[in-house]
C-alpha cells in the first residue's frame, strides 16, 4: 500500500491541476508546470518514503523477492489500484497541456508504472523485503486497464475503486497490520475491498438506465493474520477469499462549475461509497445492507 500513499499524496501536489480547464495560453505552460511541480512532489514524496520505511532497516544487497503467494493477492490488486487511478490523474493534467490526446494517455499510463518503479527497487536493497516481479506486472496491469480503456472508448467504462472497514484482527498484530485507524487503512488487508465498478449506462447510451448507477464487483480477504496460508494455519487462522457483487455510485456524472468540488468529486470517485452488496465466502451467499 506503499504505492496508494505515492498516488495520493502526488495527486495533493497536483491539486489545482486535477479536473481544470485551462486557456490555450496557459495550455503552453501546463507541461513545464506538470513536470516542474510533480517533480518536486514526486521527489519529496520518494524521500519521506525512503525515511520511513527503510531508514531503520538500512539497506543491503540488491535480491529478487517472489511474494506472489502473499495476501491472497489482495496487495498485488491494491499495486493495480494505484498505477490505474494514477493515470486518471496524469490524464486529466496532460489532457490541458498541448501535447495530443493520444499522446496524453499513452504518457499518463508509462509515467503512472515508471513512478512506482524506484520502490520496487528500495524494496530490492531493502532487509525485509526484495524486487517482486509481481508488483511491476501488477502495476502494469493497472496502468493498462486505463490506457486500453481510453483507446478503446475515450472514457472509462470500468473503473478500478476501494473500500475499507477496521476489522478486529489488527488489534492482534498491529505492528504487522496497523495500529489505528491511519496505519490499518493501509496495512490491513483485511478491510480492503477491490472493486471493479462498470458504467452500465456508457454501455448502452440509449437506454435509460441510470446514469449515476453502476454495477460493481469486488475481491477480498479475510483471516489473513500473517502473509501466507501456511502461517496463518500455523497461527490459528484459516484465511479465504470473499468475492461481492453489488451496486456503486458513479461521481462522475455529477457536473459542477465550482474547482475544489470538481477534484472532490474526482477524488471519491475512486472509493466505493457504502452500498449493498451481495457476499460470496466459504461456499456461502450473505447480504449486506451497506458494505464498505
Amino acid at each position: 500500500m506503499r504505492s496508494v500513499v505515492l498516488a495520493f499524496v502526488l495527486l495533493l501536489f497536483q491539486f489545482n491541476s486535477v479536473v481544470s480547464q485551462e486557456t490555450e495560453k496557459e495550455k503552453d505552460k501546463k507541461l513545464n508546470q506538470f513536470l516542474l511541480y510533480g517533480g518536486i512532489g514526486y521527489g519529496t514524496t520518494m524521500t519521506a518514503l525512503s525515511q520511513a520505511w527503510y531508514k531503520e532497516q538500512g539497506l543491503e544487497n540488491f535480491k529478487f523477492f517472489n511474494d506472489n503467494a502473499e495476501w491472497l493477492q489482495v496487495d498485488k490488486i491494491g499495486h493495480s489500484y494505484s498505477t490505474y487511478n494514477l493515470s486518471r490523474i496524469n490524464y486529466e493534467i496532460l489532457k490541458n497541456t498541448q501535447l495530443s490526446d493520444k499522446k496524453a494517455i499513452i504518457w499518463s499510463s508509462a509515467v503512472s508504472s515508471l513512478l512506482l518503479l524506484p520502490i520496487e527497487i528500495l524494496d530490492g536493497f531493502s532487509p525485509d523485503f526484495g524486487f517482486s516481479y509481481g508488483d511491476i506486472i501488477a502495476n502494469t496491469a493497472g496502468s493498462g486497464l486505463f490506457l486500453g480503456q481510453q483507446l478503446l472508448w475515450n472514457e472509462q467504462r470500468i473503473k478500478l475503486k476501494w473500500s475499507f472497514h477496521q476489522t478486529s484482527l489488527a488489534p492482534l498484530r498491529p505492528s504487522l497490520l496497523g495500529d489505528g485507524l491511519a496505519e490499518e487503512l493501509l496495512k490491513d488487508y483485511n478491510g480492503q475491498t477491490y472493486w471493479l465498478s462498470f458504467d452500465i449506462h456508457s454501455f448502452a447510451k440509449e437506454s435509460k438506465f441510470p446514469k449515476w448507477l453502476n454495477l460493481a464487483v469486488g475481491y477480498g480477504g479475510q483471516d489473513m493474520i500473517r502473509a501466507r496460508d501456511n502461517q496463518n494455519l500455523a497461527a490459528g487462522f484459516n484465511n479465504f477469499r470473499q468475492y461481492y457483487f453489488g451496486i456503486d455510485f458513479d461521481l462522475s456524472y455529477i457536473k459542477t462549475e465550482k474547482k475544489w468540488l470538481k477534484v472532490l468529486l474526482f477524488i471519491g470517485d475512486m472509493i466505493r461509497l457504502p452500498a449493498p452488496a451481495i457476499e460470496l465466502s466459504k461456499g456461502k451467499v450473505k447480504g449486506r445492507l451497506l458494505y464498505y
